[in-house]
C-alpha cells in the first residue's frame, strides 16, 4: 500500500552573499510577502513550503493548482526526495517515479545504450535490471544505429526521445508529475501519449502539478491550492478551481468566508 504523509513541513533556502541593497531589491520584487527571513548566521532564508500538513493513499491523484511561485515545483521535489523539510516531517512508502525533469542523469559523452543503464541506476534501480529492460526502451526511442552514438551528438527531439523512454520503462507506485509532458515530434507524441496515460493509470498514488485545469478534472479527484507556500484550500477538483479563481480575481479567499464557505478544507472533509 502506498502513502504520502506531511506533519508541519517547511522548506527553506539560504540566500549567500546577500547585501543589503539585494535584500532591499528581493523584498521589492518578490512575491513571497513575508517568506523572507534570516536565521542564527545572519543569512537570508527565503521560506519556499510553509507547515504544510496532509496525507495520500493508494487511489489518490492530487493536483496541485496555484500561481506560479506558489511552491508547486519545490512541494513535487520534496516528495521525490531532492529536497529535505528543514522543518516537519515527510514520510512515504512506495517506489517514487518523478517526471519533473527526465533528462537529469544523462551523461551526453556517452552513448545512448550506455545512458539507458546510466540513467537508470540514477532512478535507483540496479543495473541487471536495466540490461533486461534496455530491448524494449531502445525500441520505443525509435532512434536505431543512434543508440549507440555519443548523446551529444543527438537533436534536441532525439535527446528527449530517449529520456522519456528511459523515465517511463518501470510503472511507479507513486507517480510525480510537473505539467502533463510533450514528448518529441506529431510522430513520437501519439505514442508518448499513451505510454503517458498507462503510466497515471498504472500508478497507486498520483500528484500532477498543472495550469490546465481541463486536465486536473480528468485526472485527478483532489486538490490543493497553493499560495506563498502555504496551503490555502485544500478539497475537490471542483471546488478548488474556484478557489484559485477567486484567488486570482479578489487576491484572497476571504470573500469566500464571507458567502459561508470554509477556506481550508481539512483532509477528512476532501477525502
Amino acid at each position: 500500500m502506498s502513502y504520502i504523509r506531511l506533519d508541519n513541513v517547511s522548506i527553506e533556502f539560504p540566500i549567500y552573499q546577500g547585501s543589503s541593497r539585494s535584500l532591499k531589491k528581493a523584498l521589492i520584487a518578490t512575491s513571497t510577502r513575508g517568506n523572507l527571513a534570516r536565521d542564527g548566521l545572519d543569512r537570508v532564508m527565503v521560506r519556499a513550503l510553509s507547515n504544510l500538513n496532509f496525507e495520500l493513499q493508494s487511489g489518490d491523484r492530487l493536483a496541485l493548482i496555484g500561481p506560479n511561485g506558489a511552491g508547486k515545483t519545490t512541494l513535487l521535489k520534496t516528495l521525490a526526495g531532492i529536497y529535505e523539510p528543514t522543518q516537519g516531517r515527510f514520510h512515504s512508502v512506495g517506489k517514487v517515479s518523478s517526471l519533473l525533469n527526465t533528462q537529469v542523469g544523462l551523461n551526453t559523452d556517452a552513448t545512448g545504450r550506455e545512458n539507458i543503464i546510466l540513467r537508470g541506476m540514477f532512478m535507483g534501480m540496479h543495473p541487471k535490471e536495466m540490461h533486461r529492460l534496455a530491448p524494449e526502451i531502445a525500441e520505443f526511442t525509435e532512434l536505431g544505429e543512434y543508440l549507440d552514438m555519443p548523446v551529444r551528438t543527438y537533436s534536441a527531439g532525439m535527446m528527449v526521445r530517449l529520456a522519456f523512454a528511459i523515465s517511463t520503462c518501470v510503472a511507479p507506485e507513486i507517480l510525480l508529475m510537473d505539467e502533463w509532458l510533450s514528448v518529441g515530434d506529431a510522430q513520437f507524441l501519439e505514442k508518448a501519449q499513451r505510454r503517458i496515460e498507462g503510466f497515471v493509470l498504472g500508478s497507486n498514488i498520483l500528484v500532477l502539478a498543472s495550469h490546465s485545469f481541463d486536465l486536473v478534472e480528468q485526472w485527478c479527484n483532489r486538490a490543493i491550492l497553493l499560495h506563498h507556500g502555504k496551503i490555502a484550500m485544500m478539497g475537490t477538483v471542483k471546488d478548488v478551481i474556484a478557489g484559485y479563481r477567486e484567488l486570482i480575481e479578489y487576491g484572497s479567499l476571504e470573500h469566500r468566508v464571507e458567502l459561508g464557505e470554509p477556506a481550508m478544507q481539512h483532509d477528512a472533509d476532501a477525502a
